[in-house]
Parts: C-alpha cells; sequence; structure tokens
C-alpha cells in the first residue's frame, strides 16, 4: 500500500502534468495570436505576444524536468496535452485584437489559480525544489496578467 507520502508526490506530479499541458496550449494559442493579430495596435500586441510566447514556452522543459526529478513519467503527445489541459483551444483566426487579449488574460489567470493551487501540493509532497519553482512561474503568469489587463484599458 502507498503511503502518504507517494499519495502526495502522484497528486503534485498529476497537477505538474496538467501544468506542463496548459503551458504547451497556451504556447500555441498566443503564437497563434502573435501570426494573425490585426488592427492599429498591430505591432505592439505582435511583440508582446511573441514575448509572452518565448516565456511560456521556456518553462516548458522546467516542468517535465520536475515530473521526471519526481520519479514519474510526463505528458507524451498532442493528444495528451490535449487531455490534461485547462486551456480552450481557439482556431478562429477573425478575431478582433480585443478578444485575443481578453482570452489570454483569462487563460493566464487560471494559470495563477492553478500555480497557487499547487503550492500546498509541493508543501505536502516535500518538493522543495517545485515549491519554489511554482514561485517564479506565478510571477511571470501574473505579469503576463497584469500585461494583458493594461493593454484592455
Amino acid at each position: 500500500m502507498a503511503d502518504a507520502g507517494d499519495n502526495s508526490k502522484t497528486a503534485l506530479v498529476q497537477e505538474l502534468n496538467g501544468l506542463l499541458a496548459d503551458h504547451f496550449a497556451l504556447y500555441i494559442k498566443t503564437k497563434n495570436f502573435h501570426w494573425h493579430v490585426a488592427g492599429p495596435r498591430f505591432r505592439d500586441l505582435h511583440l508582446m505576444f511573441d514575448e509572452q510566447a518565448i516565456e511560456v514556452r521556456d518553462q516548458i522543459d522546467a516542468i517535465g524536468e520536475r515530473v521526471r526529478k519526481n520519479g514519474m513519467m510526463t505528458l507524451t503527445s498532442v493528444g495528451s496535452v490535449a487531455e490534461h489541459t485547462q486551456v480552450a483551444d481557439q482556431n478562429d483566426t477573425a478575431l478582433t485584437a480585443d478578444a485575443m487579449v481578453k482570452e489570454l488574460r483569462d487563460d493566464n489567470a487560471a494559470m495563477v489559480k492553478r500555480l497557487k493551487g499547487m503550492k500546498e501540493l509541493a508543501e505536502k509532497a516535500g518538493d522543495n525544489a517545485t515549491d519554489g519553482m511554482l514561485d517564479d512561474w506565478t510571477d511571470m503568469a501574473e505579469e503576463r496578467v497584469w500585461f494583458l489587463s493594461q493593454v484592455l484599458k
């Protein structure tokens, strides 16, 4: 029978894989918007979306490595990303710039919520490294929410 520590680690890794899926999905959505944004704010939004996509992309490997360092398996395919993400697909290439900004703001806000919820899981699992990384990832996601919110004012 698994002990509480094993259960805690399993719960944390399940959330880490969900976070990994969210990062893959958010990266793709942000790049989609980077490529398809149009209108008078094109240049500013095009550049901001690209900066944010790169930041999200650069966290993917670190999240996957936390799963592996906990002795478990990561997501393995586009299908597994789709199965585990909370980020909804967006295939409409004709969204307005404001609709794109709002959607990314909301997706990043949901990621902040997920990240904050993971703190307790990392603590229960005794995973100090993940606990510390969650703080950094939360700060980055909160900054993305802040930037996107300011664009809408």
